[in-house]
């Protein structure tokens, strides 16, 4: 059981500021999860909750209890990092109760917790085993046993996948779930630059960027309704599509004209648009439809990837504008170099000024 309180949390390297403005609150039992670019600081605000960096602005509290200035090793976090750092000489069995033998645990205490996690984590027939005998995912769930049996507030997972292959990746994922519902009052922060494991695993994601929080929400909050261009862009795979217009009609639908020359409508309430207002018009490439009528683009497709349940349509690209991809459901191989027409029901419309979501103006 353990509550977590961010607030004006920074991180400074001399004159460098890399975090600012940190404020989170995280509930017991929520499995957070922090995504971002690279060298956005969701590493080092890991690290900096495990008390491995030092904070230099701000309170980080822990059940109310501030943790600053408190060592990692009292804090109750057990950490899971992105190496499995296993002990090569010691069996499954010792790897685990290593923490639990430092700290001068009885026999019986150490292998009831041994033996518990080992079940939790399906490993009971592998305690006997060296490391060197084990899998990629089997390894990482030795490292996540290493953290259970130590029963900590919180747990923190440095992209515990990373090493593994795209398959393991999808059946450790899965494990991981699986853990968390066993777990249930169990505080979970996990750090991915993956957006399925984010989408999947989490309770809530905090994307990061640019040394800030860009949004927190549930996984299809992020997706559905995008506070900013970035998050926008940043989760679904493709990106959204952003194209350039002018708002030229604000009755039950706001109306855009596209630099392009088609004609988007948008569900976005008519207050939050003004008329002849710049904006980017968002659409994911899933919520594209193919059309024989007026609609917001043409272009002429170029690549086709034809994945089986999906086609991925490559538009060609005029002048410097922003390549247009649409997903498509079904086989649609004989649609390259054709010319086709995309719309979009208005609901699935985004609209954007000057960075932001009209939604949240």
């Amino acid at each position: 059981m353990a509550e977590l309180k961010l607030v004006n949390v920074e991180k400074a390297y001399g004159e460098v500021k890399v975090l600012r403005d940190i404020n989170l609150d995280i509930k017991t039992g929520e499995l957070i999860v922090f995504v971002g670019p690279s060298g956005c600081g969701k590493s080092t605000l890991l690290r900096m909750i495990a008390g491995l960096e030092r904070i230099t602005g701000g309170d980080f509290s822990i059940d109310g209890v501030r943790m600053n200035e408190i060592p990692p090793a009292q804090r109750g976090i057990a950490m899971v990092f992105q190496s499995y750092a296993l002990y090569p000489h010691m069996t499954v069995r010792d790897n685990m109760a290593f923490a639990l033998k430092i700290a001068k645990k009885s026999a019986a205490e150490i292998n009831a917790a041994v033996d518990k996690a080992a079940k939790i984590l399906q490993l009971t027939p592998y305690l006997d085993r060296l490391p060197k005998a084990l899998s990629g995912g089997q390894r990482q769930r030795v490292a996540i046993g290493r953290s259970i049996v130590r029963d900590p507030k919180v747990y923190l997972f440095d992209e515990p996948l990373s090493n593994l292959d795209a398959a393991l990746r999808v059946a450790t994922r899965i494990e991981i779930a699986q853990l968390k519902e066993q777990m249930p009052n169990s505080t979970m922060i996990y750090v991915t630059h993956d957006q399925v494991e984010a989408m999947t695993l989490a309770s809530r994601i905090v994307v990061l960027a640019g040394g800030g929080i860009s949004q927190v929400g549930a996984p299809l909050e992020l997706y559905e309704r995008p506070k900013n261009e970035f998050v926008a862009q940043f989760i679904g795979s493709p990106s959204m599509n952003l194209l350039p217009g002018e708002v030229i009609s604000t009755g039950a639908q706001t109306v855009v004209r596209l630099a392009n020359g088609g004609i988007a409508r948008s569900a976005v309430p008519t207050q939050a648009a003004d008329m002849g207002l710049k904006v980017n018009v968002g659409v994911r490439p899933e919520d594209f439809l193919e059309t024989s009528e007026e609609g917001m683009f043409t272009g002429e497709v170029e690549i086709t990837e034809a994945l089986g349940e999906v086609t991925l349509l490559y538009f060609k690209r005029q002048d410097e504008a922003a390549q247009v991809v649409a997903k498509l459901p079904g086989i649609h191989a004989d649609l390259r170099h054709k010319t086709v027409t995309l719309s979009a029901a208005a609901n699935k419309v985004h609209l954007f000024a000057n960075g932001l979501s009209l939604l949240y103006r």
